[in-house]
């Protein structure tokens, strides 16, 4: 359904990655995903929300923007939360199109790459599955993974959807497309559906395609299934409200965005009294 104007030739890029204290590794995932886009080139910059770290993230990403890889970095204030991390990097990126992963390197770089060149066949948004023939999937905690698979499934069932991966954060978008959506309220992982719901609801053209995903091999993943559980249910509850009973109204205001007003004025712009 997407009505959106067609991409630039080689397209920007904007990778955004939230982190919180991930000086073991944030470094390595810079290096890795910039000499791969680099390799292939895909024009990039390097979005990253410092999340309120304790530790010397913030002084690591100086030291590569000072190498001279494109990075950005938001240096984030309390309160802290994946959410609200992604949510600064979107707020602050140039890119046609963006793709969000993850600090620690659990993310296949040359995935990214596939991402894009997707983006660039005419997709709105790609879903990477870690649960398709084709992907690869390692060392996942396996409590995670059942709750993983219980939740996907049920977003599946209750959305009518194929996508059986919505959760996973690692995703791409065109960046117009995530701005016609916005803003997103979620403060921690469960932004990962208000994403992709938003843009599911409202018929983007979306596609998907088997990723790797290899478990962290430093630090500890910040997430906790008990505190996300309810976030989760209450984006859920929220979505599937809307897409059931007033989804004319969110594809209305979706035309809104697409078809902004047109403003007639007679009013003159102030006069200026520099140097009065």
């Amino acid at each position: 359904m997407s009505n959106l104007v067609p991409l630039p030739s080689n397209p920007l890029l904007s990778v955004c990655i939230p982190a919180y204290n991930e000086e073991a590794g944030i470094a390595r995932t810079i290096d890795a995903i910039s000499i791969v886009l680099s390799e292939s080139g895909v024009p990039f910059e390097i979005v990253i929300a410092n999340d309120n770290s304790k530790d010397r993230t913030a002084e690591i990403v100086r030291a590569k923007m000072a190498e001279g890889i494109p990075i950005r970095l938001i240096n984030r204030t309390p309160p802290g939360g994946y959410g609200r991390a992604v949510r600064s990097c979107l707020d602050h990126v140039a890119g046609d199109i963006v793709v969000i992963t993850m600090a620690d390197m659990s993310d296949d770089p040359q995935d990214i790459v596939k991402y894009y060149r997707k983006i660039n066949e005419g997709y709105d948004a790609v879903f990477g599955s870690r649960f398709l023939p084709g992907s690869v999937l390692k060392d996942y905690p396996i409590v995670k993974l059942i709750a993983n698979r219980i939740g996907n499934k049920f977003i599946q069932i209750l959305f009518k959807t194929k996508y059986n991966d919505l959760t996973n954060a690692f995703k791409a978008f065109r960046t117009d497309a995530l701005r016609s959506v916005m803003p997103f309220y979620a403060s921690h992982f469960n932004l990962t559906i208000e994403i992709s719901l938003a843009l599911l609801v409202r018929n983007f053209r979306i596609t998907t395609i088997p990723i790797n995903w290899y478990g962290r091999t430093w630090g500890k993943a910040n997430f906790k299934i008990r505190e996300l559980g309810r976030r989760y249910l209450a984006t859920l509850m929220k979505v599937y409200a809307e897409w059931l009973f007033i989804h004319d109204d969110v594809m209305g205001e979706f035309s809104k965005v697409k078809h902004p007003e047109n403003i007639e004025t007679n009013i003159k712009p102030p006069i200026s009294r520099v140097g009065s």
